[in-house]
């Protein structure tokens, strides 16, 4: 499948174009907004068919990072299950490297989660088994 090619929108940010046979097909999970001229410190994350529930945690596991100037999401309208996610970097780190390790550092915060529960989960039920004998 060929990527639309991007066009200029009329505030200069970059904005990809789709017709009506690619809205049949899969779209992007993730697409990358840069306003024309920056260096890529400055970018917002479009992720689409997510909530508060991934913008909150992505928002806070991003702003750890002392690099960070800026993180900010929002939600474009309660009837679009879309987020607008932006970072902002101090210096010349693409925003792009704080948005992978903030995902990375997620991912493993829920694996220790999920790791923590299903070994309570696994004891208790050997607690039961040991009162059922």
């Amino acid at each position: 499948m060929a990527l639309p090619s991007p066009a200029r929108g009329t505030l200069g940010v970059v904005v990809r174009r789709r017709n009506m046979a690619e809205e049949g097909e899969r779209k992007a999970a993730l697409e990358m907004v840069q306003a024309d001229g920056t260096d890529g410190s400055c970018v917002t994350f479009v992720l689409h068919d997510e909530d508060h529930t991934l913008g909150n945690s992505l928002r806070y596991m991003v702003m750890k990072n002392p690099d960070v100037q800026f993180c900010g999401y929002c939600i474009t309208h309660p009837s679009e299950s879309k987020i607008n996610f932006r970072i902002q970097t101090r210096g010349s780190l693409p925003a792009v490297e704080p948005f992978r390790k903030g995902l990375t550092d997620l991912m493993g915060v829920c694996q220790h989660v999920l790791n923590t529960f299903e070994k309570s989960m696994k004891e208790y039920r050997a607690q039961k088994e040991e009162e059922m004998q």
